[in-house]
């Protein structure tokens, strides 16, 4: 499950690079000034239930716990998404089910491509907005694969609940009262 997990957390992880590129770089939804400010940078009506909509985040999922500063509070959240990524790989190595690797390497995934951009820029890009459908947060591909992967952990231990451990055989006993020295 170990190479399942990685190659899922590894397809997360460039999705929401490609994706970002394409909004950052080719469709330039990110104006000079923009990320200081904190402000939208930028708008695209795709549909009546879907839109591109260029905001920087400081804060982690949905823009909670923000990290306004360019400190403490923002290499608290990259150190935070290393620790967190690394006890969800060391996880992944013991996972024995499908569902927790997929979980796993979604959530893996996810939390890398976020940290990249909380490095590179301070700040979060999050571009997908799905208004039309009364949800009011603007996120990336990162959010979506962290958002489903934590849901399947909780489905995984719904369905399965913890692991446990499987009961020791026992030793072959003596039969009719005999000595087996």
């Amino acid at each position: 499950m170990l190479r399942y997990g990685l190659l899922l957390a590894a397809l997360v992880f460039v999705a929401d690079q490609i994706s970002k590129y394409v909004i950052l770089e080719i469709a330039d939804f990110s104006p000079a000034g923009c990320l200081a400010a904190g402000l939208g940078c930028g708008f695209i009506e795709v549909s009546p239930i879907f839109d591109l909509h260029m905001v920087w985040n400081r804060g982690v999922s949905f823009g909670m716990l923000r990290a306004d500063d360019d400190g403490l509070a923002r290499w608290g959240l990259v150190l935070l998404s290393f620790v967190i990524s690394g006890v969800f790989l060391m996880w992944l190595r013991s996972a024995s089910r499908k569902l927790t690797a997929t979980a796993l390497g979604l959530v893996i995934g996810g939390a890398l491509g976020n940290v990249i951009d909380r490095i590179r820029f301070g700040a979060v890009a999050d571009f997908l907005d799905f208004n039309g459908l009364w949800f009011p947060w603007v996120f990336n591909v990162a959010d979506a694969a962290i958002s489903v992967g934590a849901g399947l952990l909780l489905l995984d231990f719904l369905l399965n609940g913890e692991d446990k451990p499987q009961p020791a055989t026992k030793p072959a006993t003596p039969q009719n009262g005999q000595d087996a020295g």
